[in-house]
């Protein structure tokens, strides 16, 4: 949920792949919305919806963890044990849930340790406790009221089965709002294996629901590093079982597969991908020539950036600053560093509380509407020794060092609301003359030799889902944006898509959010046939080209 503003920023090239054009999907679902009764025809997926192909240039690589550490060894049981939570590259970052009705510690055997069954006899799964599956089964009810859209489209395609034979391993996020899309896919005829895309982000419960319910699910709250590693291993890896489709969420699955199982990523038929650091790395493997599949980027999509990324930020970061410091904003100066979506969503929160806020951006067009909005932009060395808070949301790595540490005041909170947890440089605050003192769970202090204390969130990990949790109805918007990319690249005709990465068209964006507004009771004006004709447009969309930009 972050959006690039480093160096390896992409510049968006809307250069659209001509390919065949036939009947919409999202038509002839919203052609449903006029008439109850009216049957769909799921057969026509394949021809859903034109995508566009984006390149763009990569400025900088994304260093991935070496092939040695990352792929070529598994872990002693005594070092999975330990819960090394520290300097990962990889986005083993947190996207775990503060109202987890039971804490990581609460058990300290090592779920890997123990033998667990569920109700139909089976243990295909590795969670903290299968008994916690009726708490999980409440909390995805309550998730499932605020996504009315996803549960829509599941009952309108749920006949048809337009996901069956698709063999669907994910890595994401395992909330109760991922538990009703994990649902809907099952729903409309798919097999799904699952896994954690971070080692804090996983509800136990709900992990304990979906594997109640026959899902595969290998996470828990609290992985460390190596279990990680073993429980997407433990996803691809099963005999008599191969995946066809990746859904991910950060990349680290995709490479998995792609390092350690080249046979069956050759025969993945699409990938769907949803943070700025996975959509980076399928980029770079496009662009070496390497990527032998076609791939989605949901992220750069419209529902994605414009809803996911900035109102549910504008939400949560607040959320989690509260729920771990209870600190008072107003008067409070804080630097949030990028000025992307992420960003936009957390600066307009912490002004409406009355907060003094900072900006550091690299790209000027960014900077520029910083000071359009009334914030100031600065370097962070000009104000690093007066600012309350620090926030990082770039996609970047070291925008906080270790200098820029020594200098700030004592008590500065600081936390990172971007995906990966390499935006602060925390591995160099691992060092003797350091002490780490935990205060509550996802709050540490560093103290150093003089007594100065920084109040670190998180570990440096995504602070939102690690310390809080997120607004369901935006997730909603996300998750039936990444099921229809799904449903399209599962059903597509051979030759439809080639080996690259493609952006959802304009229509599916436009669905998705049609989908959404029954919720507020909005209703939209119709194009006369005179005014459709004068704007050049079809009377039922896309209503804005490709290269719009919200």
């Amino acid at each position: 949920m972050s959006d690039s503003a480093g160096d390896g920023k992409l510049e968006m090239k809307q250069a659209s792949k001509e390919v065949k054009e036939s009947e919409n999907v999202a038509e002839k679902y919203s052609a449903m919305t006029v008439s109850k009764n009216s049957d769909m025809n799921m057969g026509d997926l394949s021809s859903a919806f034109t995508a566009v192909t984006t390149h763009k240039p990569v400025k900088k690589q994304i260093q991935f963890v070496e092939d040695k550490q990352e792929f070529s060894r598994f872990p002693t049981k005594a070092g999975r044990r330990s819960l090394s939570r520290s300097i990962s590259q990889s986005s083993t970052d947190s996207y775990s849930s503060a109202a987890s009705y039971t804490d990581s510690s609460d058990d300290e055997t090592s779920p890997r340790d123990k033998t667990q069954v569920n109700s139909k006899g089976n243990s295909d799964f590795c969670v903290k406790n299968i008994k916690q599956a009726e708490f999980g089964r409440r909390e995805i009810e309550i998730a499932e009221q605020d996504m009315s859209a996803l549960i829509s489209l599941r009952k309108r395609a749920q006949g048809e089965k337009p996901l069956a034979g698709a063999k669907i391993v994910g890595c994401t996020h395992i909330t109760a709002q991922t538990a009703v899309l994990i649902e809907t896919l099952v729903a409309l005829g798919a097999q799904c294996r699952w896994t954690a895309c971070n080692i804090y982000s996983t509800q136990n419960e709900v992990a304990a629901a979906l594997s109640e319910m026959g899902v595969s699910v290998f996470a828990w709250k609290g992985e460390s590093e190596d279990d990680f590693w073993w429980c997407i291993d433990r996803c691809v890896n099963m005999e008599g079982w191969q995946p066809n489709m990746i859904l991910d969420d950060g990349g680290d699955l995709t490479h998995w597969v792609y390092k350690k199982y080249p046979s069956v990523f050759k025969k993945i038929r699409g990938i769907v991908e949803e943070s700025v650091t996975g959509v980076h790395r399928l980029y770079q493997l496009s662009k070496a020539g390497k990527l032998c599949v076609p791939a989605m980027n949901v992220n750069d999509s419209v529902t994605k950036q414009k809803f996911d990324n900035l109102y549910c930020c504008r939400e949560s970061i607040l959320d989690g600053l509260k729920r771990t410091t209870d600190v008072m904003f107003g008067g409070k100066q804080v630097v949030v560093c990028g000025y992307g979506e992420v960003g936009k969503g957390c600066c307009a929160a912490l002004k409406a509380l009355g907060a003094i806020v900072y900006i550091t951006e690299i790209d000027p067009i960014c900077a520029l509407q910083a000071c359009m909005d009334g914030f100031r932009v600065v370097k962070l060395n000009e104000v690093i020794r007066q600012v309350d808070v620090i926030i990082t949301c770039t996609g970047n790595k070291n925008v906080v060092t270790r200098d820029q540490l020594d200098r700030m005041k004592n008590g500065c909170i600081v936390c990172n609301m971007g995906h990966s947890n390499t935006e602060i440089d925390v591995a160099s605050l691992r060092t003797p003359e350091l002490t780490w003192e935990r205060v509550r769970s996802q709050v540490d202090h560093v103290i150093w030799p003089d007594g100065k204390r920084v109040v670190l969130l998180a570990e440096g990990r995504l602070l939102n889902l690690s310390c809080s949790t997120v607004p369901t109805f935006v997730l909603s918007i996300t998750a039936t944006t990444q099921a229809l990319a799904l449903i399209e690249l599962y059903n597509a005709p051979e030759g439809r898509y080639k080996q690259d990465v493609y952006l959802l068209p304009k229509k599916m964006d436009e669905y998705v959010a049609s989908l959404h507004l029954p919720t507020f009771d909005a209703h939209l004006t119709e194009l006369s046939d005179e005014q459709a004709k004068y704007l050049g447009l079809n009377k039922n969309g896309p209503f804005k080209p490709n290269y719009y930009r919200y």
